[in-house]
């Protein structure tokens, strides 16, 4: 039957004292005014203890308490994050002890060797797909198929053959070079790549039993760094799809012989909010355990040096 018209009654609505609710905002954690002038640390001091902010502190203090327990701290980035040029803000990471392995997509290695060899990278490729000229630049194909069937000869990772391929080349820019700065400083690289994804791949010079072969016994070392991770920190930086899917098998695997990963922090550092980030780092691998999951939306560019200076400041 059909419902009449009939105002609800609002006799004996029941109501309870402001003060006695528990409330998600308090005025304690509100922002501070900073004055002109201030320090780093009395603007970051300064933030609001909400949201966005809070989490950042949340994702400084678990790298900080795990370096001071010697747990570790995997750093997964994609190829925009070199693009965006904080490959510097990183290496000074790794030189202060903040990075126990790195990890990269196919598209990161490029990128990292091309700023190596000539100090620029990213083209554009609305102007070259056109002509046929998109990823056809000859040193980027040439030799970082050399590099890699290299790797494959000696038995070593895509990761760790590239790294000492450049560090042989000594090329102009390798200061900036996130590649050089690990092999320097004995901080393992995995590069993890899916076939045909990425501009070498165009090029005579590719090997799939190469690059296959190499990056699959980078997944091997990759995993055995997630087994290392209880206590620790994995942060996934720009890779929407291929390092979140290798991170949650490396988890499975890591499991499956026995490390229990209890205490994790992973981390998602993007400018938006991706299904596989979302779940296969911040919230599926630490499912039913004391670990926790962290999501922060903004640029790599502004975010990475934010997060590297309050840890600076932090210690």
């Amino acid at each position: 039957m059909a419902f009449p018209y009939e105002e609800f009654n609002l006799a004996g609505v029941r109501t309870y004292p402001l003060a006695s609710r528990k409330s998600k905002v308090r005025a304690d954690d509100f922002a501070k005014p900073c004055s002109r002038g201030a320090t780093f640390k009395v603007w970051l001091d300064s933030l609001p203890n909400i949201l966005g902010a809070a989490d950042i502190r949340r994702v400084v203090d678990a790298i900080v308490a795990a370096k001071q327990r010697g747990a570790g701290i995997v750093w997964g980035i994609g190829a925009h994050v070199i693009k965006t040029g904080v490959s510097p803000v990183l290496i000074e990471l790794m030189e202060r002890g903040y990075v126990s392995a790195l990890a990269m997509n196919g598209a990161g290695i490029i990128h990292d060797f091309e700023i190596a060899l000539t100090g620029a990278t990213s083209e554009d490729v609305d102007e070259a797909l056109g002509p046929g000229k998109f990823g056809m630049a000859e040193e980027t194909g040439t030799l970082l198929n050399e590099a890699i069937r290299v790797a494959r000869a000696e038995h070593k990772g895509l990761g760790q053959g590239v790294s000492e391929f450049l560090a042989r080349q000594k090329p102009p820019h390798a200061a900036q070079s996130l590649a050089i700065a690990a092999h320097r400083l004995g901080v393992p690289l995995t590069v993890h790549v899916a076939l045909g994804t990425d501009i070498v791949h165009m090029h005579p010079a590719a090997s799939g039993a190469d690059i296959g072969e190499t990056s699959l016994r980078d997944f091997r070392y990759f995993t055995s760094c997630v087994a290392r991770l209880t206590g620790g920190v994995y942060l996934n930086c720009g890779s929407a799809v291929v390092l979140p899917e290798v991170f949650l098998k490396a988890v499975a695997l890591a499991r499956n012989r026995g490390a229990s990963l209890e205490g994790l922090t992973t981390v998602n550092i993007d400018f938006m909010r991706a299904y596989r980030p979302q779940t296969n780092v911040v919230t599926r691998p630490v499912n039913g355990t004391n670990g926790s999951g962290i999501s922060l939306v903004g640029h790599h560019e502004i975010l990475i040096p934010l997060i590297a200076a309050a840890i600076v400041e932090a210690v």
